[in-house]
């Protein structure tokens, strides 16, 4: 889990913006010295490539999503990953080095603990009094990569590594040096797509003026004063957490229980080889913040994959948020209600649309999706 900007996102940037410097025009004086993005990233790359990686830290992380989905059931509300996708939420971490880590997600009334401890890792629900000894298998398979970040997304670190990702010839990039997050001065990377037909106005990227550690993201819609997507520190200390932090024994009376996460190899190739399948049949119509993909969509298999993923959570009740909870089919019904009737020369479908993300799926068997306008997406229907 180390937070950090990627050298490759740096080089690709670096490469977009050339060696002059682009600083945003600020008025006053200066909080922190100016850099040029280029400059900027090679430091935060310096920073936190060297030995120890970034400094041990804790703080508060709060993640706002205000995407204009359509309003959830309330299966989906509470505990469940889903509920990430709109409202604010709060946990609390302490970092230590790379095998300390705690994270704290309170609620009103309850809380859920990961602990890390070297090679001991614990998950605590105090709603269901139950603690959880946790062994993690290896080979689980790596995440696709997408320009828009996902729910489980939930640090700024990984965030920034994917919104970098997208930079380069398709990118306007500046640099503010006069900005603060949680209480402390922070650079600003302003990401801004060339593509008129993209839904993003712009992403922002605060690195601390010291550390250089990522400490938000903020995703603007086009038209929106507000960010549609944020995840950032509230609160933030660069001191080693107490040792205290990362030790945990279950409460007397707790229930104790083991459980095994991650996939086994046997899983893992299984999942590469459907991943590979899936590419196959993929298709990409356009380029950077403008691409959309064309994938076979079956409206039958979708549901039957929800129905399963349902059976799934209803087997494992009892770890809160652990296991995730909510009703995938009872989501995926209420935002294919919500879908508008489309059409043209290719046929027809239903039209899908949040502030960042529009989805098109047709009545030929494809699913459309991209951070696109629906006049891009329904183009991109016509292209053979």
């Amino acid at each position: 889990m180390r937070w950090g900007v990627p050298v490759a996102a740096a080089a690709v940037i670096g490469a977009a913006i050339g060696a002059g410097p682009v600083i945003a025009a600020v008025s006053g004086e200066p909080v922190l010295p100016e850099r040029s993005a280029e400059q900027l990233l090679a430091d935060a790359v310096a920073a936190t490539s060297k030995e120890g990686g970034i400094p041990p830290m804790s703080g508060t992380v709060q993640q706002t999503a205000s995407l204009g989905l359509p309003a959830l059931p309330a299966a989906a509300t509470g505990s469940s990953p889903l509920s990430l996708l709109s409202g604010s939420h709060e946990v609390k971490v302490w970092y230590g080095a790379d095998d300390k880590l705690r994270v704290a997600m309170p609620t009103q009334l309850n809380e859920t603990n990961l602990i890390l401890n070297g090679g001991q890792a614990w998950y605590w629900d105090s709603a269901t009094n139950t603690a959880t000894k946790l062994t993690i298998k290896q080979g689980g398979p790596e995440r696709p990569e997408t320009p828009v970040p996902q729910p489980t997304d939930f640090t700024p670190q990984q965030v920034a590594e994917r919104v970098l990702a997208e930079a380069g010839e398709h990118t306007a990039v500046r640099v503010i040096n006069t900005a603060e997050v949680a209480g402390r001065p922070v650079y600003q990377l302003v990401l801004s797509p060339k593509a008129e037909s993209s839904l993003v106005q712009e992403v922002r990227i605060a690195l601390d003026g010291e550390t250089y550690v990522p400490l938000q993201v903020q995703i603007y819609a086009k038209g929106s004063a507000e960010p549609a997507y944020q995840v950032g520190f509230t609160q933030v200390t660069f001191t080693p957490p107490a040792a205290e932090n990362f030790t945990f024994t279950p409460p007397a009376g707790a229930k104790v229980e083991e459980k095994e996460i991650g996939l086994d190899r046997a899983a893992h190739a299984e999942h590469a080889e459907h991943a590979k399948d899936v590419a196959d049949t993929a298709k990409i119509v356009g380029e950077g913040w403008a691409r959309v993909a064309v994938l076979p969509f079956d409206p039958g298999e979708l549901s039957a994959k929800a129905e399963q993923a349902r059976e799934d959570g209803s087997g494992h009740r009892g770890h809160g948020r652990f296991d995730g909870g909510g009703d995938p089919q009872a989501v995926l019904d209420s935002v294919l209600n919500s879908a508008t009737p489309v059409s043209g020369p290719w046929g027809s479908g239903r039209l899908i649309k949040t502030k960042l993300v529009t989805a098109l799926l047709t009545d030929d068997g494809r699913l459309l999706v991209g951070a696109v306008t629906p006049e891009e997406i329904i183009r991109a229907a016509g292209v053979k």
